[in-house]
């Protein structure tokens, strides 16, 4: 009989040395509960981290964990999970840590599709180092670092996750913990680089970044969970919806200006092609008039790089003599020195 894991089986005996009010806490319960509810042993998890405020979840699990260096923590998940293809890897990573000096090292395990759960927190500030800009910070964004407002346009993790060709991106609210385990859960069972970005409120150096969309009583109508298979329908009232108008998605009201439910547009996250994908994802970042996508916006399988690892050394094992070391220091052009 398989054993019944709880979250607490997944909580480790370290004091959660966040702020009071951070948003990180609700990923590590969040996480804890998808483990539970995946019932993965803890021993068959590794989280690795960078550096960064959100990088100290693993001393939070009860698993295998690994506290690395700044921007390094994909590079160094792809190490593990390729030499232990068993394991179930997550990668926790902030905006700084995956977008700015690890940057290479995300966009080429996103490319790759290492089979790997990133979770990408998202304050839009550097909180470790006591508030400087991030590569998400919106334009003009007054910090510790730019005292007379940034000049620089910011990364959206959605576009530069399916523009390194990933097959999974989904995005959560700190405050919508339902929709965020769902996301971790879907991102486990993924065959592949699973990146869940999760807006994170910062209460010291950032406070109310995602105010504009996680706040209750707007977020009905300034967001929209998406479900692969279901209508694109969203608000206090369930009345409205995404449809396409040329090459452009618009929000509607159901049953005004013509529209009908028919003309609301059904989620597919499994189309290989990320067109549709990227329009779901960037919707209230080029246009505020739109609601912000939330849930799973991609899910497409692919060949994972550690499978295909592990299947190029498989067959390279059956074409080679040599099974043991002084098999393959004795083979080819040998002689002996006396």
């Amino acid at each position: 009989m398989c054993p019944v894991y709880e979250a607490k089986d997944y909580k480790s005996d370290q004091y959660v040395r966040w702020c009071p009010g951070c948003g990180d806490h609700a990923v590590v319960v969040t996480l804890q509960k998808a483990m539970a509810e995946l019932g993965i042993p803890p021993h068959q998890i590794a989280v690795i981290s960078g550096i960064g405020c959100s990088s100290r979840l693993p001393y939070y699990m009860n698993t295998y964990g690994f506290h690395t260096i700044h921007g390094r923590g994909a590079a160094i998940a792809t190490g593990v999970k390729t030499a232990n293809p068993d394991l179930s890897v997550w990668l926790a990573s902030g905006d700084g840590d995956s977008l700015a000096i690890g940057g290479n090292h995300f966009i080429h395990a996103v490319r790759r599709n290492v089979n790997i759960n990133a979770i990408l927190f998202n304050n839009r500030i550097y909180g470790l180092t006591k508030g400087q800009y991030s590569p998400t910070s919106a334009r003009g964004f007054v910090s510790k670092s730019s005292p007379y407002g940034t000049v620089e346009d910011p990364f959206i993790p959605a576009e530069l996750t399916l523009g390194a060709r990933g097959n999974f991106f989904a995005r959560a609210i700190d405050v919508d913990m339902k929709t965020l385990q769902d996301c971790f859960v879907a991102s486990a069972r993924h065959k592949g680089f699973a990146v869940t970005e999760v807006l994170v409120n910062c209460v010291i150096f950032n406070d109310g970044t995602h105010k504009d969309r996680s706040q209750k009583d707007i977020r009905a109508e300034r967001t929209i969970t998406l479900r692969h298979g279901e209508k694109m329908i969203f608000g206090a009232n369930q009345d409205k919806g995404i449809v396409l108008e040329g090459l452009k998605l618009r929000a509607v009201t159901i049953g005004q200006d013509g529209y009908t439910l028919d003309d609301v547009l059904v989620h597919d996250a499994h189309e290989k092609d990320s067109t549709m994908h990227l329009l779901l994802a960037m919707m209230g970042y080029m246009d505020d008039s739109m609601p912000i996508a939330l849930g799973v916006i991609r899910e497409v399988e692919a060949i994972s790089y550690d499978e295909a690892v592990k299947a190029q050394i498989e067959e390279v094992q059956q074409k080679k003599p040599e099974r043991k070391l002084h098999d393959l220091l004795l083979h080819g052009d040998v002689w002996e020195i006396k």
